[in-house]
C-alpha cells in the first residue's frame, strides 16, 4: 500500500472535469456503483472490465443492465484516442495519443523475447530543456493525470495482445514535477493492472529535495537518475536545471535515498561524442560513484534534427564502459530500440505544443523541498 500523496506543489494539471473511472481501485469502484444504486459485485465487474479487458465506453459493458448502461453512458472511462502509430523493424512501436483537450503525447512499446516494456510519458512536453533531448526542446504544456498515464500501458497491451511486464517513466516529461499523479498511477499499475513494483522504473533528472521525499514511500520500484555528465560544468551545459541543483547536491541526495531504502539506483548517462565520452570522464564518474549501491546505464546518443551532437563510435563506447568496470563500477550499454521511428531515448516529441516557456511554466511556485 502506498502512503498518502506528498504535499508537493506541481506544474499545472488538466482542466477540472468529472474524474474518469480509470485509476480508481476496486474498493473505490465498488463504492461508486453502490452510489448509483447498484449491488457491490458490479464494482468488481467494472474493475475487471477496465483493467483486464481494456474497456473504453460504459455503454459497451454488456453484463450491466441495459437501462443503467444508458444512464451512465456519458461517464468518462479515461481512455485516449490513437492519433498515430508507427512500427520499426526491431518490433518497437511508437504511439501518439490524443487526450481529451486535444494535446498529443507519445508512448512506446518495446518487445523482447520474454518481456514487453512500455516507456510512458508523465507530462505533455517537458520543462527541463535538456540540450540533447527532443522532448525538452519542444516546450511544456501540463502534467498528465493518473488515468492518462495508465491508459498508455493499456493501449500498448491491446495493440501487442500481450500483457505488459515492465513500465519505465522515461517518456515525455519529468516525473518528479508531477509526483502525486505519477505515484497514483504506480499504485494502479501495480494493484489494478497487476505489474510488480520491481518491474516499474521512475526516471528523474533531479528536482531538489524530491528524491529524498520519494524515499519516504519505500517503493520497490527502481529509481533512475539522469546524470549525463561527470562534472558540474558539463552537466549544467547539458541540463539547465543543474545550475540550481549542483551535481554534488544531487549525488548526496541519492546516497540518502540508498541508505533509506536499501535500493540500488540506476544512473543514466547519455554518451555524446567529444563532450562527455572520454576515458577521463569515465574515471571522474567512477570517483563520484565509488562505494555507491548503483548501476550505470550508458546510452549512446540518439540523434535529433535540432541538436548538433554526435553518437560516439563503438570503440569509444566500449572504452568508456571498460574504464568504469576497471574501477569496479557496475555498468552496461543500453541497446538502441526504435531509432527509425524517432522512438528511441531522447527522441520523443509530439506534434502539438502550445509554446509555453519550459522551466517558467513548470517550476512556477515550486520551491525546493527540504528534509
Amino acid at each position: 500500500m502506498l502512503p498518502p500523496s506528498l504535499p508537493l506543489q506541481t506544474a499545472p494539471d488538466a482542466p477540472e472535469s468529472i474524474i474518469p473511472l480509470l485509476g480508481k481501485s476496486a474498493p473505490e469502484l465498488v463504492e461508486w456503483v453502490q452510489q448509483q444504486g447498484q449491488p457491490a459485485y458490479r464494482g468488481q465487474q467494472l474493475h475487471q472490465w477496465l483493467y483486464q479487458q481494456g474497456g473504453r465506453s460504459l455503454s459497451d459493458l454488456s453484463v450491466f443492465p441495459k437501462q443503467w448502461r444508458s444512464e451512465i453512458a456519458e461517464v468518462p472511462v479515461g481512455r485516449s484516442d490513437l492519433h498515430h502509430r508507427v512500427a520499426t523493424p526491431d518490433g518497437t512501436v511508437k504511439f501518439l495519443l490524443r487526450l481529451t483537450d486535444r494535446q498529443i503525447i507519445e508512448t512506446v512499446g518495446i518487445p523482447s523475447e520474454k518481456r514487453l516494456t512500455v516507456c510512458v510519458s508523465s507530462q505533455v512536453g517537458c520543462p527541463m530543456a535538456c540540450d540533447f533531448c527532443a522532448t525538452g526542446k519542444g516546450g511544456f504544456v501540463r502534467n498528465l493525470e493518473p488515468h492518462e498515464i495508465i491508459d498508455q500501458v493499456l493501449t500498448v497491451q491491446e495493440d501487442f495482445r500481450q500483457r505488459v511486464s515492465h513500465v519505465v517513466f522515461m517518456g515525455m516529461g519529468e516525473p518528479l514535477l508531477n509526483p502525486d499523479n505519477v505515484l497514483m498511477a504506480v499504485r494502479s499499475l501495480n494493484q489494478d493492472v497487476g505489474i510488480g513494483q520491481r518491474m516499474i522504473t521512475i526516471s528523474t533528472v533531479g528536482i531538489p529535495g524530491r528524491i529524498r521525499r520519494l524515499a519516504d514511500y519505500q517503493l520497490q520500484a527502481t529509481l533512475a537518475v539522469s546524470l549525463h555528465a561527470s562534472n558540474q560544468q558539463v552537466r549544467q551545459h547539458l541540463v539547465p536545471s543543474a545550475r540550481q541543483y549542483p551535481l554534488e547536491a544531487l549525488l548526496a541526495e541519492c546516497r540518502e535515498y540508498v541508505q533509506a531504502t536499501g535500493r540500488r539506483i540506476s544512473f543514466e548517462y547519455v554518451l555524446l561524442a567529444g563532450v562527455n565520452d572520454r576515458p577521463s570522464h569515465a574515471l571522474e564518474l567512477a570517483q563520484h560513484l565509488r562505494g555507491f549501491q548503483s548501476h550505470v546505464n550508458l546510452i549512446p546518443y540518439n540523434p535529433i534534427s535540432d541538436a548538433d551532437y554526435q553518437r560516439p563510435d563503438g570503440r569509444r563506447i566500449q572504452a568508456f564502459l571498460a574504464a568504469l568496470k576497471q574501477q569496479h563500477i557496475a555498468a552496461s550499454v543500453r541497446q538502441t530500440r526504435g531509432l527509425s521511428a524517432d522512438a528511441a531515448c531522447g527522441q520523443l516529441r509530439a506534434s502539438q505544443f502550445n509554446g509555453v516557456p519550459p522551466l517558467q511554466a513548470a517550476l512556477k511556485g515550486v520551491a525546493p523541498v527540504n528534509a
